[in-house]
């Protein structure tokens, strides 16, 4: 396994498909254009990446970005279920028809952009928002930790990123202390918006994202 190689390492502990399409090999343009994108032959990706897992090369395997449609063609034929499905999940995009999905079938969420950073694209409407400033305030905790308690508490796995030691600190400190029913009815009036398009152009979304 090349990639093994590359890390010299002799297994990985969590091996995932990044994006459910299959684009032309070689250069091509970000985001990608209809004619570079290829059909996707899920099926035979899977069993490779279970051969993978058979022989010790991966102790896990998984998805990324798979929408609950993409997840149920996925399992109608694996024989090892995805272990993880790594997606975009904070609480401006709260994901909870896919959250009870995975759950039901004992797939492991991991949250990526659960801060819902990336000032280029907007607002941050989770950090950013009131009712989570209003929620934080009450707590004596920051934005952060408001947004990562939330997920903490719905079960998932999630990636914060930061060099900062202070704030790497302060995400840690989420454990002593748990959100209420009251702000929960206000976090579940929060809008919800994906932050994430995905690798394609806008008009190829639904190529390889349905509503969850």
């Amino acid at each position: 396994m090349i990639i093994l190689g590359n890390l010299q390492l002799e297994w990985l502990d969590l091996y995932l498909i990044h994006w459910p399409i299959c684009a032309k090999p070689g250069k091509f343009s970000f985001p990608i254009d209809a004619e570079e994108l290829m059909p996707l032959n899920l099926k035979g990706v899977w069993e490779a990446m279970e051969e993978c897992q058979r022989l010790g090369l991966t102790r896990a395997i998984g998805v990324s970005n798979f929408s609950i449609k993409k997840l149920e063609n996925l399992l109608s034929f694996a024989t090892i279920p995805p272990a993880v499905n790594q997606v975009e999940m904070n609480l401006a995009w709260q994901q909870k028809n896919l959250r009870d999905f995975c759950k039901a079938n004992d797939i492991i969420i991991t949250a990526f952009s659960p801060l819902r950073k990336g000032a280029s694209r907007g607002p941050n409407e989770a950090m950013d928002n009131d009712v989570v400033k209003d929620i934080a305030v009450a707590h004596g905790k920051s934005s952060a930790q408001v947004c990562l308690r939330w997920l903490y508490e719905q079960v998932v796995t999630f990636v914060p990123k930061s060099y900062n030691k202070e704030r790497m600190n302060q995400n840690l400190q989420i454990f002593d202390w748990s959100l209420t029913e009251e702000d929960y009815a206000k976090i579940s009036q929060i809008k919800q918006q994906r932050l994430i398009s995905g690798p394609t152009k806008p008009q190829l979304k639904n190529l390889y994202d349905e509503e969850n």
